[in-house]
């Protein structure tokens, strides 16, 4: 599913995050070991405070192939290309607005 050193965006603790996978996860994984990252400003992300988390295999939104990774010599910095960060906002708003629909449901 999901290779060692490949780029994904995934939920963790029902945010938005770039993630890098730890080791590789086959299909049959429940739980996947993720390197996590915050935003950075545009298209550059450092990794978080919390660097390494474990979550579900379900939790992961999209996986970027490893051509549409720009990489910077450090492992604490990663450069999105225009369209790969693009996609993460995309992903990030429709999390965001799919969150608010239902917590507009729970108050009514």
């Amino acid at each position: 599913m999901i290779r060692h050193g490949s780029l994904a965006v995934a939920l963790v603790h029902r945010k938005v995050t770039l993630v890098q996978a730890a080791r590789s996860h086959s299909q049959r994984d429940r739980w996947v070991d993720v390197l996590t990252y915050a935003p950075f400003g545009e298209r550059y992300f450092l990794a978080s405070t919390v660097p390494q988390a474990r979550i579900s295999a379900r939790d992961i939104l999209t996986i970027f192939p490893p051509e549409d990774v720009l990489r910077t010599p450090t492992t604490d910095i990663i450069e999105l290309p225009p369209q790969a960060f693009q996609e993460f906002l995309e992903l990030n708003t429709r999390t965001q607005k799919r969150n608010e629909a239902l917590f507009d449901k729970l108050l009514r």
